[in-house]
């Protein structure tokens, strides 16, 4: 399969596009994959339904795509919705109510999902079924409906915020983990025959040391070099032209973009490496605290750059470099540095 890198397609559907369909197909997270595939393995020889899976980690690293090769591996439909989408037990109780024999659900931010649409899974994760209450008050009355067996597949940023009745439900669960360089070159090297781009070995290894350890930051960061490559170069992918255009988009040499310079920067300017609490941080970034503690924050404390105390984040000496600043030489302050060692 290869598509038209002219083609006007959205990121959406060329993200699509680039997702692989198999267990065989995708790269990286092996300890997940040889889980994963023995427990569909083993409901494909029962001929049932597979146990419910929980999928957590940060955003970009192959959750979704994971809920598409499980559907595919057992060769049923899936059905996808969103947690801030199932508001209501009534909500709940029509998605599962309309499922086929063997279908897979998947619910993306899970641990958004409502209370009473919540408690309405229970039921319906241990024996497919649901209560459906008619009447209000003292003469309301719960009718028990059956359902098809179905396998729940859940993703989640935000593991701690799921309540241990529900996450004791999932038979398994699974933490995706950062990428490391190799599988992204792979990634990237997949992804840019797909699109049917020229690149270079040099070209691939920059983009992967530029792409936060992340599959879905890679893919995009490679139509971008794609796009500078073809605008300004001679369409191949290089060293050179990767990182003029990563320079361009604001991507700096160990991965990090506008938002997490400026994390960095209000640290160590405006709060002297702190400690400074997450709301007051991300005001004075602009962001939201959310965006702060899911996007940038995992990826500053990967690379030895900021911590977290009761106090507050705090910035460490790794950071006040990668300002351009000497260290405070001050009793207490974190001295991690990029290496993950402590000084």
């Amino acid at each position: 399969m290869t598509l038209n890198p002219e083609s006007d397609a959205d990121d959406a559907v060329v993200e699509g596009a680039l997702r692989p369909t198999s267990l065989g197909e995708f790269v990286g997270q092996d300890r997940v994959k040889s889980q994963l595939g023995l427990v569909l393995e083993a409901a494909r020889r029962r001929g049932r339904a597979a146990d419910h899976v929980l999928l957590s980690g940060p955003p970009g690293l192959g959750k979704t795509t994971l809920a598409g090769i499980i559907a595919a591996e057992l060769e049923a439909p899936l059905r996808m919705t969103a947690g801030p989408a199932l508001q209501h037990a009534g909500d709940v109780a029509a998605v599962l109510s309309s499922l086929q024999p063997g279908e897979v659900l998947f619910i993306d931010e899970i641990h958004r999902t409502a209370r009473a649409a919540e408690e309405l899974l229970y039921l319906a994760m241990e024996d497919f079924r649901i209560d459906v209450v008619v009447g209000k008050g003292p003469g309301a009355t719960a009718i028990p409906v059956a359902i098809e067996p179905f396998t729940l597949v859940g993703a989640t940023t935000r593991a701690g915020l799921l309540p241990s009745p529900l996450r004791d439900r999932f038979g398994f669960t699974a933490h995706l983990d950062f990428y490391d360089a190799a599988d992204l070159a792979v990634i990237i090297t997949r992804s840019a025959r797909l699109l049917d781009v020229p690149v270079e070995d040099d070209g691939v290894s920059e983009i992967a040391g530029r792409c936060r350890g992340t599959p879905r930051i890679a893919n995009r960061l490679l139509r971008r070099v794609r796009d500078w490559a073809q605008i300004h170069g001679e369409g191949v992918v290089t060293r050179s032209s990767a990182r003029a255009a990563l320079d361009l988009y604001e991507v700096d040499a160990l991965g990090l973009d506008r938002i997490d310079r400026a994390v960095v920067d209000a640290l160590v300017t405006r709060f002297g490496g702190g400690p400074v609490g997450l709301s007051t941080l991300a005001v004075a970034v602009g962001e939201e605290p959310e965006t702060i503690e899911t996007v940038s924050e995992p990826f500053l404390v990967r690379l030895g750059m900021l911590v977290r105390t009761p106090r507050g984040r705090m910035a460490t000496a790794a950071a006040w470099r990668h300002a351009g600043l000497t260290p405070p030489d001050v009793a207490g302050q974190p001295t991690l540095d990029l290496d993950g060692s402590d000084g």
